[in-house]
């Protein structure tokens, strides 16, 4: 099934729907995780005022070089093991939001295209077998980046997290087999990134079972699962993101997250 969260001209406060293969919205009873009851209510999308993020994420958590060719373009070596950073919950925006470039670091943001996994239940100690049963749907993320914050700050996490840096959505989409998903992103329409999901250096039931030997992975967390090669810093000569630019996060099966890019 899949599930979006919106605000209309009624619900102002933001509901969830469910989304037919008609395009048809069904309003539904209840949070993301709560049994399914429809409320006879039927929405359209220009009836849709705002799309909101469609989980209240108590972590956010990413896992750089995760792409075969990815580690390649930036001449790393594979990872022996995930390479976990945190990205601030405050740095999620919404479908059809704007990213903002930041004041103090505006010259060197770069695009990511992930593959997002949503925990449904809490997660402790699961094995790679079982890992599966706790992930409840998957969605479209950006990883927004300031590559010279990246390369100067001797960690990754403020260079990720500053508002607006992690578009979420517009869909929860449940019963997918992520292997066989592909992660693309479009920049203008052009094509900049595109690489299946088989590429993952850890696929994702490894992923969830390593984090979740680590943390206690809560319903609601969100999991980035790396992003292909096609990266905007690789490119020769480089190609940051500058105000104007619309990207597009496109996952078959998923649906397409799409924002703006304007200046601070």
């Amino acid at each position: 099934m899949k599930l979006v969260r919106f605000t209309t001209a009624k619900h102002k406060d933001g509901v969830y729907g469910l989304v037919g293969n008609d395009g048809t919205i069904r309003v539904i009873f209840g949070g993301l995780f709560d049994p399914v009851l429809k409320t006879g209510e039927i929405v359209h999308d220009d009836d849709i005022v705002r799309y909101l993020v469609p989980v209240d994420a108590p972590n956010v958590l990413a896992i750089g070089r995760n792409f075969r060719e990815h580690a390649a373009e930036t001449a790393s070596a594979l990872p022996t093991a995930p390479l976990l950073f945190i990205k601030a919950t405050t740095c999620l925006t919404a479908h059809q939001d704007n990213i903002v470039l930041p004041a103090t670091a505006p010259d060197n943001v770069d695009y990511e295209a992930e593959l997002v996994v949503v925990i449904g239940k809490a997660a402790k100690n699961v094995s790679v077998e079982d890992a599966l049963d706790y992930v409840f749907g998957y969605t479209c993320g950006h990883d927004v980046s300031a590559r010279d914050c990246q390369k100067n700050d001797g960690q990754w996490a403020r260079a990720k997290s500053f508002d607006t840096f992690g578009p979420v959505g517009p869909q929860v989409v449940t019963g997918l087999d992520p292997s066989t998903l592909r992660v693309q992103l479009l920049l203008n329409g052009e094509v900049m990134q595109d690489q299946p999901a088989s590429d993952m250096v850890f696929d994702v039931p490894y992923l969830v079972s390593y984090l979740s030997r680590a943390m206690t992975l809560a319903a609601g967390t969100l999991i980035f699962t790396g992003t292909p090669s096609g990266i905007g810093m690789a490119r020769k000569p480089p190609r940051f993101l500058k105000p104007g630019d619309i990207c597009e996060v496109k996952i078959d099966g998923i649906g397409v997250l799409r924002n703006q890019v304007v200046a601070w």
